[in-house]
Formats: C-alpha cells, structure tokens, sequence
C-alpha cells in the first residue's frame, strides 16, 4: 500500500526514517533476521543475563536456535504446533522461542505466576499440544486436574532441575540433538507466530494472533524511531510479555547486546543502568520517582521511555538522567502505533503520545465510527500490516474489534492542529499495577464464586509505587455482613484462583452499588465518591483498616 505523508510532520527526521521504513523489504520471517544478524555480527554480544553470569553471542544464539529447533523436531514440533512456553527468564526462553518460530510453530507464551486454573485456561483456549515448563512450575502443571490429557505426558519438556523419568529434559534433549537446518524454512511473514494472551474485558485474556510480520515491523520501528540510538538495551521485563519479545528482536537489527534481568527490580533499576552502561530502557514510573542519586549523573542512558508517566515527569526526567524521555502509544494486538519523535522536544511534557509510526494508519472516531474532528474526544482506531489477525477461537471478539481491518483499541484519544495524539482515558476495564494488565472482570469472577457474594467490582486504585492497585468492592447476599465472609477469607479465595499480581490489596463492603438506568454497576461512581479510595477498604498488604 501507499503510505501518506503528513505534510505538518515532512519536516521530521524522524518522518524520513518512517517513510524510508516503509519503502524497504522485510526479512521472510524472524528466523532470517537472526541468520542475518548471526553472520554480520558473529561474536558479538547477544544477549548479557547478568544475574546468572551468561553472555551469548550472534554466532552462538543462531547456533543454539538451530540446535534447539533439532530436538523440538525430533518431538514432532513443525509447521502450525502450538507450543506453550512456561519458562522463567533465562537464556532458554529466547532460545527456545527463536527454534519454535523457526520451525514454523506457534508460540503460547505462559505467564509462570499462572495458577492451576490459569494455566489450564491457557492451555485449552490455545489448543496447545506441547508444553515447554520451567522445573519449579510443574507441580502447578500437576495439580491442573487432568492435565496429562490436555498435554500428554510425552509432550512436556521441562526445563532445568533434576532429571526425572517423568518427562522429558531439555537439557537431555538438547545434548543429543542435531542442528536443525533453518536456511530452508519456508515460514512466510503473515504466518502465526505467537498466540499472546492479553487482558481485556471480556474476563477471561484473549489469545491475539500474532504474526512474523507482527514481530519484525514491531522490532524494526522501535529501533528507527530513536535513530537506531543504543548499542546496550535493558531488558527488566519477563520474556512472555510482548516488551522482553520486541526489545530483544530491536537488539538483533542493530547488533546490540540485550543485557536481561532476571527479574523486575525498582530498587536494583538504576543500578543496571549504571553498572551495564545502558543506553537504551523502559523506564518505570517507580523509578523516576525515587530520590536522587550521584549515580544519576552518570549513566549512559540515550533515550528512555516512559510510557503513562505524568506529564510533569519528563523534564525532570531528562535532567536527572541526562537522556531523551519519550512517550508513546503500543499494544499487544497493534505493536507501535504512536510515538513522539525524539526531535519533537516541544511536545514533551505536554501529554502528547506523538504521531503514528510507520507502517500505521490511526483515525479518531465516535460511537458511530465516523471520524471526529480535531480537538475533539473519540476512540483511537489503527489500521496497517503486522497488526494482529485476530483473536485466536474467538470470532465474535474478533469481529467485534476490526472493522474492515482497522482495530478498535478501546482508548480515548484527541488530535491537536499539529496532528498530535493525546491520550484521554481508556475504555477497558483494565488495572495497571507494575506493568501487569490485570483484567476487572476477570477478578470479579473469581470473587462471585464465592458463595456469600452476590456481586462485586474491581477498580484500580493510583500508587505511587505500582500505578495502580486492585481494589474491590462487595455486596454480600441479603443478611450477610462482612464478619460472616471476612477479608482473610476472600483473600485466601483469590490466591487460589489468581496470580498474586491480581490479588485485590485493598477490600471494601458496601450495602448496595450505584447503578445505571440499566441497573449495570456504575463503576464511575464508586470512584467518585470518595478523593481517597483506600479510606474505609481493609489493606491486605498493612493488614488494616483505612
């Protein structure tokens, strides 16, 4: 397709990187990028796992790949499987994901946090025929009833831990493998890549369906939108969320060295920064807010961005750090679809996520989907390749969110004259704590199972630590009070049922529920009714009363 050019942006760098983008070809699929990448840039650094003392070149990680997609095709793994991948961050996950997109297989990211319960949801709604799992997380496998009929016992390869006659090891399976010939794939860009589950509102996550195209577009822009700017990435986010997936591939374009953390850490954050001289991050909102150090004068940070920070935040930002801050706008099902130019110093701190990146469309449109005009409020739609092709099994909530293939995000958003984009507010029930989307609906099911519940609501609540905390509201049924269902009680219910990042901190019990003229629970009014949400909850992390 033909890319318009905005003429209020033709004056951007940025926009002749953009548009020089969209003129080049693109690698078959991420296989090819890393053969590419292996043989321009061989022995340098790779991938830098500085917790377990492991760095892996460009030479070496093409040869672990090859190595490893062997032994998956010795399994049975090929064209179109689906493989879920249950690993804790560590030089196997990009490995095996790599050997698996190379193959032509399907990749089920697993979040390893999951419970019993979210674990057999993602293995079922994904149709997953094999299971990758990290040793610690078997007994949660176990204890999924009739789990060996979901994933038969033959098809689970653990990761790690002393060798069992259960399953089978990976290392083993490594050890005793042949290099698999990748040169020869013949996985085609728009083929599926990743089934990558996502909160929403719907409950339970949806798996989006993304492809090859997805991955390298995804990668390829990230990089071109800060000039290619870093030689040493930090990657602080586990590998089955998109973040760790697209930072890595933007490390293979530019042959730069992805120093990964084994886990998040606000409190080791800067010292990463510092000691792996990284020029390039995430940078949480924690983070910023910590007091000043000497050592924030000393990094070699180029670029950092902060995505959702107030706008007050950026321009001390880039004072303290000595960097450029950034704002943006991605999602799992589209990528990038927003960002601010890293010329466009004017815009920062203003609110503005900046303007579309290449290879996407965006409009602004109302209830009826007709485009609003500028200035004015309506949701954010992007349309362009490498979005995803849908929710995988899900065709009602496919078709619900594309519209002759452009997709509905959910958000609310406003262009200025300058054709800038501001975001407003979402339109997703969905609760940010610590970079995890942590679905309302869903944590209202679980709640409602309990049987003295007769309805609950889950809104987040602002902290200055975590963005956001989950807080819930009850109802109980009629002659119930909250000592015949105590918060202990609930919160033991949830950690059954819920990863600990969804576990509600804060509970409250109300007597009845604002409501809308549909009867529907009018969540806006919850917020509203008080400056300060946590006065009259139980805390369960203080274990008080508000």
């Amino acid at each position: 397709m033909e890319w318009r050019v905005d003429a209020r942006h033709a004056h951007l760098p940025s926009e002749r990187r953009m548009r020089a983008l969209e003129a080049e070809s693109l690698p078959a699929n991420v296989g090819a990028l890393l053969a590419t990448s292996a043989l321009r840039h061989g022995e340098r650094a790779a991938l830098v796992f500085f917790d377990d003392g492991e760095t892996i070149t460009y030479r070496e990680l093409a040869s672990r790949a090859a190595l490893a997609a062997g032994a998956l095709r010795r399994l049975g793994v090929g064209a179109g499987v689906h493989v879920g991948l249950m690993v804790p961050t560590s030089s196997a996950y990009p490995v095996l994901w790599l050997a698996l997109l190379s193959l032509g297989a399907v990749t089920v990211p697993i979040n390893h946090g999951y419970t019993a319960r979210e674990l057999h949801y993602a293995l079922t709604d994904s149709d997953a025929a094999y299971l990758v799992i990290g040793a610690e997380h078997v007994p949660v496998l176990e204890s999924v009833e009739g789990w060996d009929r979901l994933v038969p016992r033959d098809r689970v390869v653990v990761v790690g831990g002393v060798p069992s006659d259960r399953f089978h090891r990976w290392e083993g399976l490594v050890a005793s493998a042949e290099p698999a010939d990748l040169s020869a794939s013949a996985v085609a860009p728009d083929d599926l890549a990743n089934i990558q589950y996502t909160s929403g509102t719907t409950g339970w996550p949806k798996g989006a369906m993304l492809t090859h195209r997805y991955w390298l577009t995804f990668s390829k822009v990230a990089a071109a939108q800060i000039d290619n700017r870093f030689e040493r990435i930090l990657i602080a986010q586990p590998f089955y969320y998109v973040d760790a997936q697209w930072m890595f591939l933007m490390a293979l374009w530019r042959g730069a060295a992805a120093y990964v953390a084994r886990r998040q850490s606000a409190s080791r954050f800067r010292s990463w920064l510092h000691q792996h001289r990284i020029n390039y991050c995430n940078l949480p909102e924690v983070v910023a807010k910590q007091p000043e150090e000497p050592i924030d004068r000393e990094l070699e940070l180029t670029v950092a961005y902060a995505y959702g920070h107030r706008r007050e935040s950026y321009a001390p930002i880039e004072r303290r750090f000595g960097t450029l801050a950034r704002e943006g706008f991605a999602m799992t099902e589209i990528g990038f679809g927003i960002y601010l130019p890293i010329e466009s110093a004017e815009k920062v701190g203003s609110g503005s996520c900046g303007i579309p990146t290449a290879f996407r469309e965006v409009k602004i449109v109302d209830e009826a989907g007709r485009p609003t005009p500028v200035g004015e409020v309506g949701e954010l739609w992007v349309k362009g390749p490498g979005i995803l092709l849908g929710y995988y099994a899900k065709p009602e909530a496919t078709a619900a969110a594309l519209t002759d293939g452009w997709f509905h995000t959910g958000d609310l958003f406003r262009e200025d004259r300058d054709g800038f984009y501001y975001l407003v507010g979402r339109m997703k029930e969905i609760v940010r704590r610590s970079g995890e989307n942590v679905s309302a609906r869903e944590v209202e099911a679980v709640l409602k199972a309990l049987p003295e519940v007769l309805e609950a609501a889950v809104v987040p609540v602002p902290d200055d630590a975590r963005g956001q905390e989950v807080k819930a509201y009850l109802l109980l049924a009629a002659g119930l009070g909250r000592d015949d269902l105590p918060p202990t009680r609930v919160f033991e219910h949830c950690a059954r049922e819920l990863a600990r990042f969804k576990i509600p901190r804060y509970l409250e019990y109300v007597d009845e529920f604002p409501r809308t003229p549909s009867l529907k629970i009018k969540k806006s009014a919850l917020i509203a009714a008080s400056p300060d949400l946590r006065r009259g909850a139980y805390d369960r992390v203080d274990e008080v009363w508000r």
